[in-house]
């Protein structure tokens, strides 16, 4: 662990070598003023959970203790902006902040930040991830439910930013195939080619619909796709209670739509894991490693760098090791900083004595 107080001979450092400073590093400091010393577009994913407005007492002091929630909102912003300035145009920023009652309302914290960098620090927001905890804090409250999700935002300040799709909950067990709906073998589709003749579709509509089932049967043989769904007018539902889109409008012109199946399971924004509690951690609000990871496999790959401004007990700094990326890690408190490098080093002979083992058998 590195403490940082002269900053001016870290800057002096950096001036006087290619390398990005704190590679590999937990340092303890305040992130506002650490931040200025990463160059600018140098590093591919922040992802980070600043301490929530007025939750707990964190070590240290910094961000989260201010009385106003806009107070809080602005000190956040004055940290958030220089992380928008340090990534690189291919980069993200993954944010997640806790709610707050006041007065037995929710302020929305969250998406009052959310609103405010959109408009201010020249970010997009492309997702809000829920992250639903499989095992919430069991309380019982009279007059309302307990809380059980958290967000997490994922903001870039480019549309060149790096997206793993197909890596992101990536399931265990390739997707079962299974084309009952649609008939196998010769049956490929029989069902619909005897809905069209009974439909009330125009002859020309009716050759359309045979010429397109008869296309995507040969995708299905083919082995191009898993399977597909055909909707016709006057037979079947609208898609989706008839909202305007593209289906409805294949179906309102050419009567009937299409609907080709991958297999691919959707990449749905909601990842459901349990709070993570660490034995004789000092930080009060752990987030679970599980959810770095899935960030980390969605928008970076091996060899990228990724900070945590507020590293805490080390959960970002961890996974990105374990995932072979390159980790910065600052935190305000000495304790928190001394914890994380702690359990970095006891990953590390982890994996040492796995990779010690492994080369022995």
């Amino acid at each position: 662990m590195r403490k940082v107080k002269d900053q001016a001979a870290v800057v002096y450092s950096v001036n006087r070598s290619t390398k990005m400073p704190f590679w590999n590093e937990i340092v303890c400091g305040d992130s506002a003023d650490l931040l200025k010393l990463i160059p600018a577009n140098s590093i591919d994913l922040v992802i980070t959970s600043p301490p929530y407005f007025q939750q707990r007492e964190y070590d240290g002091g910094g961000v989260g203790n201010e009385e106003k929630p806009h107070e809080y909102i602005s000190a956040l912003m004055e940290i958030f902006c220089e992380c928008v300035r340090v990534i690189k145009p291919t980069g993200s920023i993954v944010l997640n902040i806790g709610d707050k009652y006041e007065d037995s309302s929710l302020l929305l914290m969250p998406y009052r930040f959310a609103l405010a960098v959109t408009e201010q620090c020249g970010v997009k927001l492309v997702n809000n991830i829920t992250w639903v905890k499989s095992n919430p804090t069991p309380r019982q409250f009279k007059r309302r439910l307990v809380s059980s999700t958290e967000p997490f935002f994922h903001f870039v300040k480019s549309q060149e930013y790096k997206y793993f799709l197909d890596e992101f909950l990536k399931p265990i067990e390739e997707p079962k195939t299974n084309n009952n709906d649609i008939g196998t073998g010769e049956n490929i589709g029989k069902k619909y080619f005897l809905l069209i003749e009974q439909s009330k579709l125009t002859p020309k509509q009716k050759g359309m619909a045979r010429n397109a089932l008869e296309e995507v049967i040969g995708e299905v043989r083919n082995g191009e796709i898993q399977g597909f769904r055909m909707k016709i007018r006057g037979i079947h539902s609208e898609p989706f209670g008839g909202q305007e889109g593209g289906r409805k409008i294949q179906l309102d012109k050419n009567g009937f739509t299409i609907i080709r199946i991958y297999g691919n399971p959707l990449k749905k924004d909601v990842i459901i894991t349990p709070v993570e509690s660490l034995k004789n951690c000092p930080h009060p609000a752990i987030y679970p490693i599980k959810i770095v990871e899935e960030f980390i496999k969605l928008l970076t790959q091996k060899g990228d760098i990724i900070l945590d401004p507020f590293v805490g007990s080390g959960s970002t700094a961890v996974a990105a090791f374990q995932s072979e990326r390159i980790y910065i890690g600052f935190d305000i408190s000495e304790e928190y900083c001394l914890y994380a490098q702690k359990r970095l080093s006891s990953v590390r002979h982890q994996l040492s004595l796995w990779e010690k083992n492994n080369a022995n058998t």
